[in-house]
């Protein structure tokens, strides 16, 4: 999941937003200011139900953003590197780089999450207790907002503990089942057949509620029951890939010196000249034999014609901070997760800077084939 707009950096690690948190927000904030507070503590001032709900909505995505910190600073502890953190429709997710190296790694990357969201729900519920004890002013929403976030909190920590993947509790049985198996690959196909089973029930479930008139919610259960699904199967080819792929290197698969353009040639001189005169989709933008970028024919086709010959590749092309970078040596499957991260898939290859091959999803392709076949 892609961030629509990056908020800054905690432990190091980039955080952003998608525009999906937006909606989710926005419907909280609305049925805490406009349903849930009035219902449960009629005759106060709109503008008090309104601050209220606003308040409860940020200290909610706070808490989810605290479960992902936490989630990105154990990884990093633990070895792994953290692309970054996106909150999105669904909740937040941190884009670990690679696979936690042994199952007691796995365990504490995965249980450290719902643990924080268990201690913000317990906190939450502590401070709702201490202010209703105090009984003062407008204490009654204040108790209600914070109970709101300690049973939201505490539900979050139980949810995501649910054994299924992709959920944190996917990540918890995927440590058990290789523990006791030694087999990662297996522990990663019972965890992801468990996430497709808690999905098919949450879609039945959902489905149940709307049609026999308990309300929307279950429209939304159904929603996380197709997302889980989808996010299962993903897994489940995943880990099915990274297992034929045991062993291959980046240097095994890559298509070696690749033809290159320097980043100063205009897009109208790029299509002139090079675009059938080069065999290949994808092209490094180097200066001398080191990468500065990386241009793709969907990127050139989005420049409009009347504007070609005032464009460059550079102004188009990925930029030198955004390239995927590998050596020949490192293991393909290290690379898989990091392959999305720009350039429609696609990773350059260097040695002491110097580029030296590309890997493309063609090339994965063709490795998985043949290695299926080795099989």
């Amino acid at each position: 999941m892609r961030a629509s707009f990056r908020i800054g950096r905690i432990a190091g690690v980039p955080v952003g937003v998608n525009w999906s948190v937006l909606v989710i927000f926005g419907l909280i904030a609305w049925a805490l200011s406009a349903q849930q507070f009035p219902a449960a503590y009629p005759d106060r001032p709109t503008w008090q139900y309104v601050v209220a709900g606003l308040s409860a909505a940020v200290a909610f995505f706070v808490g989810l953003l605290a479960h992902e910190v936490s989630h990105a600073i154990v990884a990093k502890r633990n070895g792994l590197e953290v692309g970054g953190i996106t909150l999105w429709l669904f909740g937040g997710v941190a884009e670990l780089r690679g696979e936690a190296r042994t199952p007691g790694a796995e365990l504490r990357i995965a249980g450290v999450g719902p643990l924080v969201s268990l201690i913000l729900g317990l906190a939450f519920g502590g401070l709702a207790a201490i202010a209703a004890l105090a009984g003062t002013g407008d204490g009654s929403l204040l108790v209600g907002a914070l109970a709101w976030l300690g049973g939201i909190n505490i539900l979050l920590a139980v949810f995501n503990v649910l054994p299924a993947a992709p959920l944190d509790g996917g990540r918890l049985l995927r440590a058990a089942v290789w523990k006791w198996s030694g087999d990662r690959m297996k522990a990663s196909v019972v965890a992801a057949r468990a996430g497709w089973v808690l999905g098919i029930l949450l879609i039945v479930f959902g489905l149940w509620q709307f049609f026999t008139g308990v309300g929307f919610g279950g429209i939304w259960l159904a929603l996380i029951g197709w997302f889980l699904i989808s996010a299962a199967g993903a897994e489940e080819q995943q880990a099915r890939i990274g297992q034929a792929l045991q062993g291959v290197r980046v240097g095994d698969v890559m298509t070696p010196q690749p033809q290159s353009v320097t980043g100063s040639v205009s897009v109208a001189d790029f299509v002139d000249h090079y675009l059938f005169a080069y065999r290949h989709t994808t092209l490094p933008l180097t200066e001398g034999d080191r990468p500065v970028g990386l241009v793709t024919l969907d990127r050139v086709r989005d420049v409009a014609a009347d504007a070609r010959g005032a464009t460059t590749l550079e102004e188009v092309s990925c930029r030198a901070d955004e390239l995927v970078l590998a050596h020949p040596e490192e293991p393909l499957t290290d690379l898989l997760p990091r392959l999305n991260e720009c350039a429609d898939g696609r990773a350059l290859v260097v040695v002491e800077g110097r580029l030296v091959g590309i890997v493309s999803p063609s090339d994965i392709s063709r490795a998985v084939q043949r290695a299926s076949v080795r099989q």
